[in-house]
């Protein structure tokens, strides 16, 4: 079973790599405000996709212009290195491309507001 982390080590984790991310109710918490519903349902997919690849499932609120994300390991009681793991890869997603330059003219500007 994978060892959960203390409030320090989350703390800690959050300020370096999850920023936007927060503990609420125990859980490694995001919400992200969409353009529309579209933009919404496209991020639960791939949040899905890479829930699936990781064996790690979150749990969702879909919203019509925002998706919240939860994260926790429930067979450790808490949070593990897995959230941390799965959370990055999430934002890394959501946010990909980072740059004008790397969005192609077709995409439309309004992925998250």
């Amino acid at each position: 079973m994978e060892q959960t982390k203390s409030m320090e080590e989350v703390r800690r984790l959050l300020d370096e790599t999850l920023q936007n991310w927060a503990v609420q109710e125990d859980q490694l918490y995001r919400r992200y405000d969409t353009a529309n519903w579209r933009v919404t349902l496209m991020i639960a997919n791939a949040v899905g996709f890479l829930a699936e690849a990781a064996y790690h499932h979150p749990r969702l609120i879909l919203n019509y212009r925002s998706v919240e994300v939860f994260l926790t390991t429930h067979d450790a009681g808490g949070l593990t290195q897995k959230d941390f793991e799965l959370a990055q890869k999430i934002e890394e997603t959501v946010h990909w491309p980072r740059s004008d330059e790397a969005t192609p003219r077709r995409r439309p500007k309004e992925w998250l507001a």
